[in-house]
C-alpha cells in the first residue's frame, strides 16, 4: 500500500520488508510507524528467522519528505522523530534479536540511509547512491546518522559526507565499509537474504553500528579533527550555525557515548527545524520545484523532445563556455564562426576549458578526448540539416540577426528550436521579422557558469508550449536551473545584477573602499562581492550590460565612470589578470594598491566629492545600500509581470547572482526586514544619492499597507498572456 510497508516471508524464513511509498519511497512519520509495526510483527513470528529491509521499484529511500519540515506537520514530526530515532531505530531495529540486513538499490539518502546504518549489514548495487544531505536543509541527520556514520567509515570521511552532503556510490561505499558487499540488481535480494542467514548461523559478524569503535580515532586525535572541521566551516561561511551544531553533536557522542549522542542529536534537530536558516533553505527547495510549473503549460502534460545536436553561431568567451557545458553534457556541438582565425581561437578555448576539467580531476584525459570528438567547428551551414537547437550569439544588430534567422530557416529542419543570446534585441520584434517565431526564445547563461547554475529562458506569447518544455528539459539535462520569464528590455536577472553592480560603484566613487564593499557583501553571504563579480564576468561584458541598462532605463540608472576609466588602462578583469584585483599565476586575487587613482579620476569626472557619511558605514549599511536597490529592481520585475512568481526571483538571485540560499533568496530575505523599513531607507538615500535608490510603486504599495514582498504571486496567467 502506498505510503506504508509490505512484508513477505520466504520459505527460507527470511522476511523481506519493503518500503513502499513511490516514486522515491520518501519517509514520513507514518511510513516509519508502518516500518516499526512491520518489524515488530516479524520479530514475533516463529516462522521468521531473519529480516531484509528494501525499497520498492529499485529505490531504497530518498530520505524524509521535505514537506514534513514545514506547515502543520512540524510539531507532530518534531515530537515523534525523537521517539522514532531512539526507541524504534535503536531499541527495536538495531537491538533486534533477529538479524536485519538492508538491501540497497537506487538512492539511500538521509533517513533512508540512517535506517540502513542501524541494520546489522548492508548489501548494495554498485550504482546505488548513499548520502546524508540534511545540512542542505538547515538541519542535521536525525535518525542516528551523526553517531553511526563516524563509527562505520571513520571521522574524516563521515564529516566530509555530512558537512558537504557528499554522496557515494555502492562501489565507494564498499571500500569505505559503509556497505558490506555488492550485488547486481537482479541478485540483490538473494544475496541480502543469504547474508542475513549467515549472520544468524554465525558465519558472518553481527555488527551493531552504534557501538563500533575500531574506525574511531583516539579521543585527542578525534577532537583535533573536529576542531579543524569547525575552523573550516567558520572560514567557509561564518553566518551558518547548523554545521557547527552538527559537529558538536558528533563530538558529544564520541566523548559522552553514542546513546547520549542520540539524545543530543534529537534535541539539536528540534531546535534547528525552527531556525530561520531551515525555513529559508526549505523555501529555496520548494521554489526550485515551483519554477518547473508553468501556468497554462504544465497541465498540458507535454514531454520534452530529445535534443541531441546543438549549433552555436558566433564565438568568443561565452560561446566557448556554452560549447564546453554542452559537450560535458554529451551533446553533439557545432560551432560556426565567421572566419578561420576566429574559429581556431574558439576551438583552442574549448580545448582549454575541457583541459581545465582534467586538471581539477573532474574528468580523465581519456574522457576529455572522447567528449571532444562530439565537437565540430565550421564556417558554413552545411552541417545544420539535422540540428535540434541553434543558439545564436553572433550579433546585436537587428538587420544582421534577421538575416541570420532567415538563413537558419532555410538550412535547419522544421522542428529546430532557435534560441538567441541577444540581450539588446526584443524577441517579439525579432520574431515578427521571421516566419519561425513560434519556435524562438532567448537563452541566457550566467558567468562563471560552473559556479552559477541558472539558465534564463525568455519567451513571448507566440512561443510554442512544446518549445518551452523542450528548453526547460534541455536546461535540466545540462544541470542548470531553468527559469522562464517574459520578453523584456535586457534580461530580467541582468536587471537585478547590473543594479547590484551600479549601487556598489556609486559607493566606491563616493569614497567607500572597494575592498570594504566586497568584504561587507561576502560577509553578508553573497558568493562574490560586486567588484570580484565584475572581474569574473569581464569588464567588456559588464560594460555592455551596463550600457544596455542605462539606455533602457535612463530615469533610474547610475552612470558609472569607473569601469570605463580602468578599461582605458587595459584592465579587463580576471581574463588578463588585471581588474579591481590583481591575479597571480594561480589566479588568486589580491587588492590592487593603485585602485585609488582610478577612484579619484572617476570622482573628478563625475564631479562628486567625498561624503563623510559614507566613510563610516557599517558592513550592514553597505550591504543594504547595495542590496536594497537590487531588491527594488526585483520588485519592478514582479510588477511588470516578467516573472511568474516572487519565488522565481528568489531562485534567480541564488542561482544567478550568488545570493545566500540560507537567507531564502532576495525577496524571501526582505520578509525579515519588512517592506516599510526597506522603503524608508531607499527613500532617504534617493534624496541624497539619486534615482538609483528611488523606491518603485510596487514597494511603496507594500510599505503603505505593511504587506510582505514575498507572499505575492507575481502573475497568475495563462500561456496566452505570457
Amino acid at each position: 500500500m502506498t505510503g506504508r510497508t509490505a512484508v513477505e516471508v520466504g520459505a527460507d524464513g527470511v522476511a523481506v520488508i519493503t518500503i513502499n511509498n513511490p516514486p522515491l519511497n520518501l519517509l514520513s512519520v507514518d511510513v516509519l510507524l508502518s516500518l516499526k509495526e512491520s518489524i515488530e510483527g516479524t520479530l514475533l513470528r516463529d516462522d521468521v528467522r531473519a529480516i531484509v529491509i528494501t525499497g520498492s521499484k529499485g529505490k531504497f529511500s530518498a530520505g524524509f519528505d521535505v514537506t514534513a519540515f514545514g506547515g502543520s506537520q512540524v510539531k507532530r514530526t518534531q515530537k515523534e522523530l525523537g521517539f522514532l530515532a531512539i526507541e524504534f531505530v535503536t531499541d527495536i531495529l538495531e537491538a533486534s534479536r533477529k538479524p536485519l540486513v538492508a538491501a540497497i538499490d537506487g538512492p539511500a539518502f538521509g533517513g533512508g540511509l540512517e535506517i540502513a546504518l542501524a541494520c546489522h549489514a548492508r548489501i548494495s548495487t554498485s550504482s546505488a547512491q548513499l548520502g546524508l544531505p540534511e545540512l542542505q536543509y538547515g538541519i542535521l541527520p536525525g535518525l542516528g546518522g551523526t553517531q553511526r556514520l563516524p563509527r562505520l567509515v571513520g571521522l574524516p570521511k563521515a564529516l566530509e559526507m555530512i558537512l558537504m552532503s557528499k554522496r557515494v556510490n555502492g562501489e565507494e561505499a564498499r571500500i569505505l565499509s559503509l556497505v558490506d558487499a555488492i550485488a547486481p540488481s537482479d541478485k540483490l535480494l538473494i544475496k541480502a537474504r543469504q547474508w542475513a542467514l549467515d549472520i544468524l548461523e554465525c558465519r558472518r559478524p553481527w555488527v551493531i553500528s552504534l557501538y563500533k569503535t575500531d574506525k574511531l580515532e583516539p579521543l585527542a586525535q578525534a577532537r583535533a579533527i573536529l576542531k579543524l572541521a569547525r575552523l573550516e566551516v567558520q572560514k567557509q561561511n561564518p553566518n551558518l550555525m547548523h554545521p557547527l551544531v552538527c559537529i558538536n553533536v558528533i563530538e558529544h557522542g564520541i566523548v559522552s557515548g553514542p546513546r547520549n549522542g542520540l539524545w543530543k542529536e534529537a534535541e539539536a534537530l528540534q531546535e534547528l527545524r525552527q531556525s530561520s536558516t531551515c525555513r529559508s533553505l526549505i523555501h529555496v527547495f520548494f521554489a526550485q520545484t515551483q519554477i518547473l510549473k508553468i501556468p497554462g503549460i504544465t497541465d498540458m502534460n507535454l514531454l520534452p523532445r530529445k535534443i541531441n545536436k546543438v549549433a552555436i553561431l558566433g564565438g568568443g568567451l561565452m560561446s566557448s563556455e556554452i560549447a564546453t557545458m554542452l559537450l560535458l553534457s554529451n551533446y553533439q556541438v557545432i560551432l560556426k564562426e565567421k572566419d578561420g582565425k576566429c574559429l581556431l581561437e574558439d576551438i583552442s578555448r574549448v580545448k582549454a576549458n575541457l583541459q581545465n576539467h582534467v586538471k581539477k580531476e573532474k574528468a580523465t584525459q581519456e574522457k576529455l578526448e572522447k567528449i571532444f570528438n562530439l565537437f565540430t567547428g565550421v564556417l558554413n551551414y552545411d552541417s545544420f540539416k539535422d540540428v535540434d537547437l541553434v543558439i545564436e550569439a553572433e550579433s546585436e544588430s537587428l538587420s544582421l540577426t534577421e538575416k541570420i534567422f532567415f538563413e537558419l530557416e532555410i538550412c535547419c529542419p522544421p522542428n529546430c528550436i532557435f534560441a538567441s543570446n541577444t540581450s539588446t534585441l526584443s524577441l517579439k520584434l525579432l520574431g515578427e521579422r521571421t516566419k519561425c517565431q513560434n519556435r524562438m526564445a532567448k537563452t541566457h547563461f550566467f558567468c562563471p557558469s560552473p559556479v552559477l547554475p541558472l539558465m534564463e529562458i525568455v519567451c513571448t506569447h507566440l512561443t510554442s508550449p512544446q518549445v518551452i518544455v523542450d528548453l526547460m528539459g534541455f536546461g535540466r539535462k545540462m544541470r542548470k536551473t531553468p527559469i522562464l520569464v517574459s520578453d523584456c528590455n535586457g534580461y530580467a536577472v541582468n536587471r537585478m545584477i547590473i543594479t547590484y553592480l551600479h549601487a556598489a560603484i556609486l559607493l566606491a566613487e563616493r569614497s567607500v573602499d572597494v575592498y570594504q564593499i566586497d568584504r561587507a557583501i561576502t560577509s553578508f553571504g553573497m558568493l562574490f562581492g560586486p567588484f570580484r563579480m565584475i572581474d569574473l564576468v569581464g569588464f567588456q561584458v559588464a560594460s555592455m550590460i551596463s550600457k544596455i541598462f542605462v539606455e533602457n532605463f535612463p530615469d533610474r540608472s547610475y552612470k558609472p565612470k569607473l569601469i570605463q576609466i580602468m578599461q582605458q588602462d587595459n584592465r579587463e578583469g580576471k581574463s588578463n589578470s588585471k581588474g579591481f584585483y590583481m591575479y597571480d599565476k594561480e589566479h588568486k586575487p589580491s587588492p590592487d594598491p593603485d585602485m585609488m587613482k582610478y577612484i579619484e579620476k572617476a570622482r573628478t569626472i563625475s564631479d562628486v566629492t567625498i561624503d563623510s557619511k559614507l566613510t563610516t558605514l557599517s558592513d550592514r549599511d553597505i550591504a543594504e545600500m547595495v542590496l536594497f536597490p537590487t531588491l527594488n529592481e526585483a520588485c519592478r520585475i514582479i510588477s511588470e509581470g516578467i516573472a511568474f512568481r516572487t519565488s522565481d526571483l528568489d531562485v534567480a538571485s541564488v542561482m544567478g547572482m550568488g545570493f545566500p540560499a540560507y537567507r531564502g533568496g532576495i525577496i524571501f530575505w526582505s520578509n525579515s526586514l519588512g517592506s516599510t523599513y526597506i522603503y524608508s531607507r531607499l527613500d532617504k538615500w534617493s534624496k541624497d544619492y539619486g534615482e538609483i535608490f528611488k523606491p518603485c510603486a510596487y514597494l511603496l504599495e507594500r510599505a503603505s499597507d505593511g504587506t510582505s514582498l514575498g507572499n505575492q504571486v507575481a502573475v497568475a496567467r495563462t500561456k496566452s498572456q505570457l
